[in-house]
């Protein structure tokens, strides 16, 4: 656990899969007490690689972790008793779900009326669509925003989980939770926090809903230059094959990248803004990227003004240099992954090491004033 700048702060994470684990990782790298309550498996922790396997899942990196059957109301009790000291709590099931294991916002605000209670699910927690099963593309198919995936050659395309699951779920839940907790440092009221991805994905989206709404990009794909119909807005394949992007937007900035690629007197550039002459720039634009390897083009353009990036895969990001001299991945127990982000120039997170299942179950139940060998002789904890 850090000193960063949530420090202080005590979270309940009822352990689930998807954009609700992120949000807990993200709370305790900024030093929050983040305590993982997690399905009790008889043995697990004799896995002689448990703590390798731990490693792998950086989510929980920095959490504590308890092993409870939460279908026993002695497990059930355990959590409710954590819940009076804590200032959040985030749990991903199904709306129902939670009430069914006598843990609902009801229950839990009885217990702490200050509790900010977090519920991160797909569809949200009414409307005729939020019982059913669902996952990322199928949630910012709803919102809207994987239309700005396609193109005029291909039909939408998810973006992995990063608009849905992590965009419009872990972002919209984590911003829910720390503005509900500051009214509740104010005013000692808690409250639920609805997180739905369909919400948070039309929400995030707002920009491109906004560039819709002025014509630059419409309900045709690849007819605006923001829906990569343009040729100095979209990626190109190297003559290595590996990809690369472009986008000079600014005219000072389409200048340049022109005159470095030697298409200045090109008359297919001539009018950054002709789209008649679009479909025929993006194939001359194809065929110069195509020349050479993408080395070359790295060489010739990064670091300009002519808005270039080589398109990395994970490995390649780890390794290139701008983001190994910010320490944009670190690589704790040999296991590759993000380091915190925003910095903070005075409250500067720390990475913790990530738990086994169960393995802070002892020291969590006697911070509640209970006996551990007792629990566990009655296979609670």
């Amino acid at each position: 656990m850090s000193k960063g700048p949530l420090s202080g702060i005590k979270v309940i994470e009822i352990a689930g899969i998807g954009p609700a684990p992120c949000a807990g990782m993200m709370l305790a790298d900024m030093g929050a007490d983040v305590i993982l309550v997690e399905r009790r498996a008889p043995n697990a922790n004799a896995e002689p690689d448990a703590q390798a396997q731990a490693n792998q899942m950086f989510y929980n990196r920095g959490k504590r972790s308890i092993a409870l059957d939460l279908k026993k109301p002695e497990s059930t009790a355990i959590v409710l008793s954590l819940i009076e000291s804590a200032d959040i709590l985030i749990e991903g099931f199904r709306p129902g779900v939670m009430e069914r294991l006598g843990l609902g916002p009801d229950v839990c605000h009885e217990r702490n009326p200050a509790l900010i209670f977090g519920r991160m699910t797909g569809w949200g927690q009414s409307g005729p669509l939020a019982h059913a099963a669902g996952h990322d593309p199928n949630y910012i198919a709803l919102s809207g925003a994987l239309s700005a995936g396609a193109s005029a050659e291909r039909p939408p395309t998810a973006p992995l989980t990063l608009v849905g699951d992590l965009g419009g779920g872990t972002m919209i839940l984590l911003f829910g939770l720390l503005s509900a907790f500051i009214h509740a440092q104010k005013t000692g009221e808690g409250q639920v926090i609805d997180a739905a991805i369909t919400d948070g994905s039309a929400y995030i989206s707002s920009l491109l809903l906004m560039m819709h709404n002025t014509g630059q990009i419409s309900d045709e794909p690849g007819s605006g230059w923001a829906d990569f119909g343009s040729p100095w807005h979209d990626t190109y394949l190297c003559a290595d094959g590996k990809p690369i992007t472009i986008c000079p937007l600014e005219p000072k900035f389409y200048a340049l990248l022109l005159d470095k690629l030697d298409l200045a007197d090109d008359p297919l550039f001539a009018n950054q803004w002709d789209k008649s002459q679009w479909p025929a720039g993006k194939v001359k634009m194809a065929e110069v990227f195509a020349s050479k390897n993408r080395d070359y083009w790295s060489e010739l353009l990064e670091g300009t003004d002519a808005c270039y990036a080589p398109a990395l895969n994970f490995t390649e990001a780890a390794a290139h240099p701008h983001n190994v001299v910010r320490g944009t991945f670190i690589s704790p127990d040999n296991v590759v992954q993000p380091a915190p982000a925003p910095r903070f120039s005075k409250t500067v997170p720390a990475v913790g090491s990530c738990p086994v299942t169960g393995q802070d179950s002892d020291a969590i139940v006697t911070e509640l004033g209970l006996d551990p060998e007792q629990l566990r002789a009655s296979n609670i904890i």
